[in-house]
């Protein structure tokens, strides 16, 4: 998987003076995240239901 071409999103509640930004892709299977201030830095690559759990629990 191509990670370069992916489109990304930066979240809803990220800061907008350019701080604390986590921006999402969809893959195939996957949804991909990283820091907006490090696009080309590390990226954190879950399956959707994972994702799906982990906004489920925060949401709690």
């Amino acid at each position: 998987m191509d990670l370069n071409d992916l489109h990304w999103r930066k979240a809803s509640h990220s800061a907008s003076n350019g701080g604390e930004c986590v921006e999402l892709a969809s893959a195939t299977a996957t949804v991909v995240i990283r820091d907006s201030k490090h696009p080309h830095g590390p990226r954190l690559t879950v399956r959707r239901d994972a994702f799906a759990d982990l906004v489920a629990a925060l949401k709690r």
